[in-house]
C-alpha cells in the first residue's frame, strides 16, 4: 500500500536514492562542512566529543594529601632544592638591599617608584609648592599631643575648662589654613597645567594632607627648600 506524498523504498532504489536510514547514518559517520567551510567536530552517537576525549587523554590529576605531612613533601618538592645556611642568608641580603633601594627611590622622588597617588607631573608640583611653604597645618600633631598631655597631667576643672576651647580653636585653625593651601595649589597647578583634568578637590586634599605632616616624615622627600621660589 502506498502512502500519499510518499515513495516506497523500491521506488527509491529504481530512481537512484538512498533509504532514509542510510542517509541517516551517512551524515552521522561522514559529517558536512559547515556553513564557513570547515568540518563538523560534532563526534558520532554513542562516541566521547572531541574535547572530553582530549580531557581523557591529559592522564590522572594527582591526588589530595591525606596527611600534613604528606602536605609539607609535596610543598618542599615544589620549591625544589633546599637552600644551605649562607645561600639563605645571602639571599636575604639581597632581597633587603633590593627593597631599600626601592625605598631611596621612592624617597628621592623617582616616578617609577612612587605610589600611585603620588605619580606625575602635577602631584609633583602641588608637593614642591606645600614643601616651599610655611605651613601652620604642621603644627597640628605636635600642638593637639601637648594639649593631651597637659589635659592628662593636670586634672584640674579650671585646666580642661581652658584647653577644651583651644583644643577647638587649633582645629579651626587648622581648617581655614588648610583651605588656604588648598585654593592656592589649585589656582597654581591651573596657570602651569591648564589641561589638567584632576578635580580641585582631590588636588586640595592631598596638598592638605601633605602640610599637615611633619617636614621629616614626607615621603617622597621634600625636593625644595622653604621659602624656594617653585616655578
Amino acid at each position: 500500500m502506498k502512502l500519499l506524498g510518499r515513495k516506497n523504498d523500491s521506488s527509491r532504489k529504481k530512481d537512484g536514492e538512498q533509504p532514509l536510514n542510510a542517509a541517516v547514518a551517512a551524515s552521522a559517520v561522514d559529517p558536512e562542512p559547515g556553513a564557513d567551510g570547515r568540518e563538523r567536530k560534532t563526534a558520532p552517537k554513542g562516541k566521547p566529543t572531541p574535547k572530553r576525549d582530549a580531557a581523557k587523554r591529559r592522564g590522572p590529576v594527582a591526588p589530595a594529601p591525606l596527611t600534613a605531612a604528606e602536605a609539607r613533601r609535596r610543598r618542599k618538592e615544589l620549591r625544589g632544592p633546599k637552600l644551605s645556611k649562607e645561600e639563605r642568608k645571602a639571599e636575604k641580603l639581597e632581597r633587603r638591599a633590593s627593597m631599600s633601594e626601592r625605598r631611596e627611590k621612592m624617597m628621592a622622588g623617582d616616578d617609577g617608584y612612587l605610589l600611585p597617588r603620588d605619580k606625575g607631573p602635577v602631584r609633583r608640583y602641588v608637593r614642591d609648592l606645600v614643601d616651599a611653604r610655611r605651613n601652620v597645618l604642621g603644627l597640628f600633631m605636635p600642638a593637639a599631643l601637648a594639649l593631651i598631655f597637659v589635659m592628662l597631667a593636670v586634672p584640674s576643672v579650671e585646666v580642661q575648662r581652658l584647653l577644651s576651647p583651644a583644643m577647638l580653636v587649633l582645629v579651626l585653625i587648622m581648617i581655614i589654613d588648610g583651605f588656604v593651601v588648598g585654593r592656592k595649589v589649585n589656582r597654581l597647578v591651573d596657570e602651569k597645567f591648564p589641561d589638567n583634568t584632576e578635580s580641585g578637590w582631590k588636588l586640595g586634599f592631598y596638598a592638605a594632607s601633605r602640610a599637615s605632616q611633619l617636614r621629616r616624615m614626607r615621603a617622597p622627600r621634600p625636593q625644595v627648600e622653604r621659602g624656594a621660589k617653585v616655578a
